[in-house]
């Protein structure tokens, strides 16, 4: 399964924000726009202390999201799979 940027959309840098002293941050202007970012917007943030990093998601792109994300993980067992066969079969 090759990677194609084009379809998936390459990661961009909106710009550093700094957390301020009640927690808050602030989420630059041009990836507000581009994510359909309005005051009512709901996000889910996720977390992985021991790398740290955090991911903020559109509450309702989290279906979504995992949809393709199984759909994916699919393709990449697949790959696993034939990949195997190919060395037994000679190709």
């Amino acid at each position: 399964m090759k990677s194609n940027f084009s379809e998936q959309g390459t990661p961009k840098l909106y710009g550093v924000t700094t957390v301020g002293e009640r927690g808050q941050v602030v989420i630059p202007a041009e990836a507000r726009r581009d994510f359909k970012i309005t005051p009512t917007t709901k996000l889910l943030v996720f977390g992985n202390q021991g790398h740290g990093g955090l991911m903020l998601i559109r509450a309702e792109a989290v279906s979504e999201f995992i949809t393709t994300a199984t759909r994916t993980l699919a393709h990449f067992e697949e790959a696993l799979k034939m990949g195997g066969d190919s060395d037994e079969s000679g190709e």
